[in-house]
């Protein structure tokens, strides 16, 4: 029996595997814990509820990793989970969303300039950000904070991908009249 090199593998041969092998699940857990992270911490705005959140969407995928079926990128699959957690969490409670700490994750191949810099930008963002459509700051934050392709927060958002595409655009349209800087749109 061979044993399976994990790193090397796609996210849906590791969902297959993940049903068995824990290992499996832990190398998952490891490529997408960071996007998860920022979701949640874009929505909640507080680190302990981000990392609740991101425990809760894990142990609900890892309870559900059978009826992930390939039919969407693993990554679409997980963050609808995340998704769902979320609104739970805001039907309990329903805080101000100060979604600057999203941000606090640290870029370390960056210098120390440039990290002031970008994060003089990205609190002149977060500001606008608020000011959105909920549909727009989503879209916003699943491609820009989590890192999906357009499809996979179409998959995520229950839309298709020229529609995320668009709210995507115009959001970024939107942060560029409420803010003072310019944005490239750098995203598949």
């Amino acid at each position: 029996m061979t044993i399976p090199h994990y790193p090397s593998m796609d996210d849906a041969s590791l969902a297959q595997h993940a049903r068995a092998e824990p290992e499996a699940f832990a190398e998952l857990y490891r490529r997408h814990v960071a996007s998860v992270y920022r979701y949640h911490m874009a929505h909640t705005g507080d680190a302990h509820d981000a990392e609740d959140l991101t425990s809760q969407t894990f142990m609900a995928a890892l309870e559900g990793i059978r009826s992930y079926r390939g039919a969407a990128p693993y990554i679409a699959w997980l963050m609808g989970i995340a998704s769902r957690l979320r609104l739970r969490f805001f039907r309990r409670a329903k805080p101000e969303v100060p979604l600057e700490a999203a941000l606090h994750i640290p870029t370390p191949s960056l210098p120390t300039e440039k990290l002031a810099a970008r994060r003089l930008q990205r609190d002149q963002i977060l500001a606008a950000l608020k000011q959105l459509s909920s549909d727009r700051a989503e879209s916003l934050i699943l491609c820009f904070f989590s890192e999906l392709s357009f499809a996979e927060a179409a998959s995520v958002m229950g839309k298709s991908e020229a529609a995320v595409k668009m709210l995507v655009s115009r959001g970024l349209q939107d942060l560029r009249t409420r803010s003072s800087i310019a944005l490239e749109m750098d995203h598949e």
